[in-house]
């Protein structure tokens, strides 16, 4: 059972940072509940185009982010001429933007969530076929479409979720995602919390699904795999926890529509054996980067092209 916001302590103090470091942290974060209560009020199809025209200007503004954007389409797509690549960037920043403002309107999509996000009965039912075995479901996810939405698709629908999630350095904002999250229904495992791993494999073993992210080149214990022809540093827990447990993997992902509305996929990836070798982790982890990655292809906008993915190299 998720705990209720109010039952979760403030996280324990840690040294103090800086006057200066902590007052623009205040103020970041009065700017955000401010802008989010401001978009909140406004209808959800105005609040994306709204997103898309912040989106537009960042990729016009963000100068780094979009050379990395631009860099990374022409790894991944170098028979792509270079104005569609640019054309390309241009939407994934649209995209961006339209989906975080969607989001602030969450509570006005969850009185018709259905209407927002369709989740088919084909999907519905691979999922429940995975939960069926009674050892957990091992949701690897990715920063496609709107990752925050399949959380809370699982969540709204009755699916016993838990996400791993890390903290903002800002408490206050963790705080304000875990209440985002568990009004979902998503209980969230921090990672590097005390008690976080056991907290996963108690998820497990209780037969619900632990979500996770394993698109991000991040400073987590990760193996390298193919990412769109080249090798790119992959974290490798949920890979572990599938093939320790026996927990079934699937990859869960929610694209945008031509329409606006949100579609929930789910695809189940290699059944789980009994084999806790390097390789087969390496396996495994391959095969789920290689369904993301098919994913991507389908919708290469919804994908966030300014990540360095292929930062750590071998």
């Amino acid at each position: 059972m998720a705990v209720a916001l109010s039952d979760q302590p403030r996280p324990a103090a840690a040294p103090l940072p800086p006057l200066g470091k902590r007052v623009k942290r205040a103020l970041r974060y009065v700017v955000v509940r401010a802008a989010i209560g401001a978009v909140a009020a406004l209808p959800i199809r105005l609040a994306r185009r709204i997103g898309e025209w912040f989106g537009a200007a960042a990729f016009h503004l963000a100068r780094r982010e979009r050379r990395w954007a631009l860099e990374h389409l022409a790894r991944a797509f170098p028979e792509l001429p270079e104005p569609d690549r640019r054309a390309l960037a241009r939407r994934c920043f649209r995209h961006l933007g339209g989906s975080a403002f969607e989001l602030c309107c969450v509570r006005q999509m969850d009185r018709a969530f259905d209407d927002f996000v369709e989740f088919p009965a084909e999907d519905r039912a691979a999922l429940e076929r995975a939960l069926a075995a009674k050892k957990g479901v091992v949701l690897v996810s990715a920063h496609v479409g709107n990752w925050e939405l399949m959380g809370r698709a699982l969540g709204l629908n009755g699916y016993p979720t838990h996400a791993i999630a890390k903290e903002s350095p800002d408490w206050r904002l963790t705080r304000l995602m875990a209440r985002f999250r568990e009004e979902g229904r998503v209980h969230v495992i921090w990672r590097g919390r005390d008690g976080a791993a056991k907290e996963m494999l108690r998820a497990l073993r209780d037969g619900h699904i632990l979500g996770l992210l394993i698109d991000q080149d991040t400073r987590v214990q990760s193996v390298f795999v193919p990412f769109f022809g080249r090798p790119a540093s992959t974290p490798r827990a949920a890979a572990d926890l599938a093939l320790r447990l026996g927990a079934a993997a699937v990859v869960g992902l929610c694209h945008r529509l031509p329409d606006g509305r949100y579609r929930v996929s789910i695809e189940p990836v290699a059944p789980p054996i009994p084999d806790r070798t390097e390789e087969a982790t390496v396996a495994l982890t391959a095969r789920l980067t290689e369904s993301i990655e098919r994913a991507i292809r389908q919708s290469p906008e919804q994908w966030v092209w300014m990540h360095r993915r292929w930062k750590t190299q071998p």
